[in-house]
């Protein structure tokens, strides 16, 4: 299985949150998936801690590999993609991942409820 963490399950899983348990805390631990983090949640992260919106200690980029995670670039297809998915959440950073998570046939790991409307992007709930 191809498991695509949201910005929230990244930080979640990398600080040991409570919040992250069950099933998607059993899939991204089994070896056997390969457990992606997208370029554009180290993005999210980086401007919502310049903002000071976020307090996250260390590298997020290093904190991928240190997990045993692969991290994805983003490509212009995605970029063209997300841009084009229908409006019912305009986060720009959920877009991505759902394009993201579309091209690479992953299911998107997500506490984020507004994901949920993106037709195609197989969705794990955690939370």
């Amino acid at each position: 299985m191809i498991l695509l963490l949201d910005t929230q399950v990244f930080l979640w899983w990398d600080s040991g949150h409570a919040a992250l348990k069950g099933d998607a805390r059993g899939l991204i631990e089994d070896l056997d998936n390969r457990v992606l983090v997208s370029a554009a949640s180290i993005w999210e992260i980086a401007i919502k801690r310049r903002l000071g919106k976020l307090d996250v200690d260390g590298s997020p980029a290093a904190a991928i590999g240190a997990n045993g995670f692969e991290e994805i670039a983003i490509l212009s297809n995605d970029a063209e993609r997300a841009g084009g998915l229908a409006w019912a959440n305009a986060d720009p950073f959920d877009r991505l991942l759902a394009a993201q998570a579309r091209r690479l046939a992953a299911t998107l790991v997500t506490a984020d409820a507004a994901v949920r409307d993106y037709e195609g992007v197989p969705v794990m709930w955690v939370g």
